[in-house]
């Protein structure tokens, strides 16, 4: 089988990775991130061109974007590289490095990457959240991502806060036009953001965890608010799709007293209090994203040594 190579576009870096037929890295590089389409299109193709040449060999390409592509138009949109919106990225992707190229949403090979071989392995419907400077998800089914009619599947992070409290009203605005957004309470900024409002003192996420778990009581009313939030926003998950499992990512996933208590806390949210899916931190952390943007090709092959 060929070899694959996966790239992980973020904000500040882009990290491209070989793997072998069976899932091990073979070579990465990382490069930091261009704000033009046009030199992030050079870096790409000499990115590729690099790990060929370490690997000895050609190999598929698959990446992971923010935003994501429109399905009728093939134009990104929704991305915080904001060079790529509005660009046919696939396509001219596909033009300079002279060959087809797959591509999905970062959260979308998140959570492939931890349903097949990743936390997730083994159970036939997987939920990956990424809860880092924002909040992205994916949903895996049988070992196929569920993209959607309009490639917005698992776009929980822009539904509304479920069941909002008197003092998180009124819902704040969200970067993306609508209100209330779960984004703006569950990542990480979003968590530092409601700390702000209920106590007035501006930390960040990190200080306010350990604060909390030195017994500060404000930061751990706030820890306490923030996995009720993370509850009432995934109980809509269970609800919906009864994932076996819901798998977390991003920075908010490393934080271990927000598992406590939490499936449990979605179970009495949904349909007759009978969801029993376990609530699990990444395999792979940060590389699953260069992983799942690796098996976006070869997947048949992967499901059927797994």
């Amino acid at each position: 089988m060929t070899l694959r190579i996966g790239i992980d576009y973020g904000g500040t870096k882009i990290e491209a990775a070989a793997l072998s037929p069976e899932g091990s890295v073979l070579y990465r590089r990382r490069t930091a991130t261009p704000d033009s389409y046009d030199l992030v299109l050079t870096t790409l193709r000499d990115l590729v061109a690099d790990v060929e040449r370490e690997i000895g060999a050609d190999a598929s390409v698959g990446i992971g974007t923010p935003g994501s592509m429109e399905p009728a138009s093939g134009m990104i949109r929704n991305a915080n590289a904001a060079c790529l919106n509005g660009r046919p990225f696939k396509r001219d992707l596909e033009t300079v490095l002279a060959r087809e190229v797959r591509l999905a949403n970062d959260a979308n090979c998140f959570a492939l990457s931890e349903a097949i071989d990743g936390a997730g392995a083994g159970r036939a419907s997987v939920f990956g959240l990424i809860i880092g400077t924002g909040c992205g998800a994916g949903y895996v089914l049988d070992g196929k991502l569920v993209g959607g009619a309009h490639a917005l599947a698992g776009e929980v992070g822009h539904m509304p806060l479920p069941d909002p409290q008197p003092d998180e009203l009124p819902a704040p605005l969200c970067w993306c036009g609508l209100k209330g957004c779960l984004e703006s309470w569950v990542s990480g900024t979003g968590f530092q953001r409601a700390f702000h409002s209920a106590t007035g003192r501006d930390l960040d996420s990190k200080t306010i965890v350990a604060a909390a778990q030195g017994g500060e009581p404000e930061a751990v009313e706030a820890l306490h608010r923030y996995r009720d939030r993370l509850a009432r926003g995934l109980s809509v998950v269970a609800n919906l799709i009864d994932p076996d499992v819901i798998v977390l990512g991003g920075g908010m996933s490393n934080v271990e007293p927000i598992y406590e208590g939490l499936a449990e806390a979605i179970r009495l949210r949904t349909f007759s209090g009978i969801w029993k899916g376990d609530v699990v931190q990444a395999r792979w952390g940060d590389s699953s994203g260069v992983r799942g943007a690796a098996l976006l090709w070869g997947l048949e092959e992967t499901l059927a040594r797994a």
